[in-house]
């Protein structure tokens, strides 16, 4: 077994215990590379997504385009921005999807902005 197929039988795991469990019927679904962390906020029932950013875009902001940051740090304020922006459409609580990706590191750091804007998991 490779190592991708492990990935996506973490990932496939992960979905599905969200599907099973959980009540909310919002999730924020993180996917990450090497260079950038992409965060979405989907609704389960229709499958649509209502909210979304990146590093690309917060990269894009003037308030950010000159400030020097660590990946992580920029993936605090990616999750930062997204609770921003889920405030202003009434969202206040949702499921965490880390996929399959470890709760460490970036996408910890992501999930921390998250819940400082007050977004409940």
């Amino acid at each position: 077994m490779n190592k991708l197929n492990q990935a996506h039988k973490r990932e496939k795991r992960a979905r599905e215990k969200i599907k099973r469990l959980s009540k909310i019927k919002k999730k924020i679904s993180v996917f990450r590379s090497n260079k950038f962390i992409w965060a979405q906020i989907i609704d389960l029932d229709s499958g649509k997504t209502l909210i979304s950013f990146s590093t690309k875009s917060l990269r894009k902001m003037e308030e950010y385009k000159n400030k020097k940051l660590t990946k992580t740090q920029e993936a605090f304020e990616v999750g930062r921005i997204l609770a921003q922006k889920a405030k202003t459409k009434k969202i206040q609580e949702v499921v965490f999807d880390k996929g399959r990706y470890s709760y460490h590191g970036r996408v910890k750091a992501l999930a921390e902005g998250a819940r400082s804007e007050g977004l409940k998991f």
